[in-house]
């Protein structure tokens, strides 16, 4: 299961240059250590082209052109390493546009994506819609069809759909449908979920329900927040269905190795240690590790190493003090003040540990 993001802003080749570029890398660098796969960047005209084309010569993340309404730019797009191209069927444009853009990917050896949106459906299609004659989840998967159709006359076959809408029966309804009838990859999401908490209760619903099915090769949690945070949903999504029971042998099944799972209280009027300013300070960072560990985080001797006897490492409050614990064994008692700079230390020695 490929989990994927989309870059929030703009690029340009300002952004590239100097400190401003090496921060640009060096969060790339930190979204692949987090599990991200894939890394979709609006293209909106020829200079973003340009400056994408260099961004992907610098990273070794594979970058997706994801381009609307001008074919030029996904031609130019494939004269740089760019890993794939994402198109609309609603506006990319005539057939022959289409072809144009095959036939370079065909020579360049490059996956197209088929990007159906609920929004940006072909105009024939919106029609029907509006006029009662035909559902959006239909619609959705004869866009599809009508552009994998072109794709086969021409013989390209290295290509992967995606059928977007912000509602979750739409969306669970149109990829099972697409499923039925081909068997195609398809990258699976809900497009325009919101922000951080709905957001990721909309693409939860959907996408667990999908994976249970066996369908989605691909992942995406869209929310109005960041790109870490995209991620970290997407993982965390990824391993619920696996937990729950993903059928074997399809693309969800079993979680990422080297996956983390954090343990953390709520907090309450018992709290005498900030858990949500830790775990904060210390996603990015656990989320990054390449190894399989459990992690808590709670807020008071009395729920500390008690319920969170199971993780691997743990830290929790009491009074000034913070214990840190293994498996539910304290094994340190510090100033909170040092809580942060200990906990560190305790995670390089457990990760040293032989058998980690």
């Amino acid at each position: 299961m490929v989990i994927q993001t989309m870059w929030k802003d703009r690029l340009s080749f300002s952004d590239l240059e100097g400190p401003r570029g090496e921060a640009l890398i060096a969060r790339i660098g930190t979204l692949q250590k987090m599990g991200c796969r894939l890394l979709r960047f609006a293209v909106p005209d020829l200079p973003a082209a340009e400056a994408l084309g260099l961004l992907a010569s610098r990273v070794s993340l594979p970058l997706v052109a994801d381009i609307h309404f001008d074919y030029k730019i996904a031609l130019r797009c494939l004269d740089f390493p760019i890993a794939k191209i994402r198109i609309n069927p609603g506006n990319i444009g005539t057939r022959e546009k289409v072809e144009a853009v095959l036939s370079k990917a065909a020579l360049k050896e490059r996956p197209i994506r088929i990007g159906v949106n609920a929004g940006s459906l072909p105009q024939d299609l919106r029609l029907e819609i509006d006029e009662g004659r035909l559902d959006r989840a239909e619609a959705l998967v004869r866009a599809a069809e009508r552009e994998l159709a072109v794709f086969r006359d021409f013989g390209f076959d290295q290509v992967l759909v995606s059928m977007k809408a912000s509602g979750i029966a739409d969306t669970i309804k149109a990829n099972r449908l697409l499923a039925e009838r081909c068997d195609a990859p398809l990258h699976i999401g809900v497009t325009e979920a919101g922000p951080l908490v709905p957001g990721v209760v909309r693409n939860t619903a959907a996408l667990i329900s999908l994976l249970m099915e066996g369908i989605g090769d691909t992942v995406r949690v869209s929310l109005s927040d960041s790109v870490e945070n995209e991620v970290i949903a997407g993982r965390e999504i990824v391993s619920a269905a696996a937990d729950a029971g993903v059928p074997a042998g399809s693309p969800g099944a079993g979680r990422r190795p080297g996956g983390v799972r954090i343990v953390s209280c709520p907090r309450c009027g018992r709290n005498s240690f900030d858990t949500h300013g830790f775990t904060e300070r210390w996603l990015t960072r656990l989320y990054s590790l390449d190894k399989d560990i459990t992690v808590a985080v709670m807020g008071c001797e009395v729920n500390g190493p008690g319920e969170a006897r199971e993780a691997d490492l743990g830290i929790t409050g009491a009074g000034n003090k913070v214990l840190i614990f293994r498996r539910g064994e304290v094994t340190r008692i510090i100033d909170a003040a040092a809580a942060d700079e200990v906990f560190g230390e305790e995670l390089e020695l457990f990760r040293n540990q032989p058998g980690y």
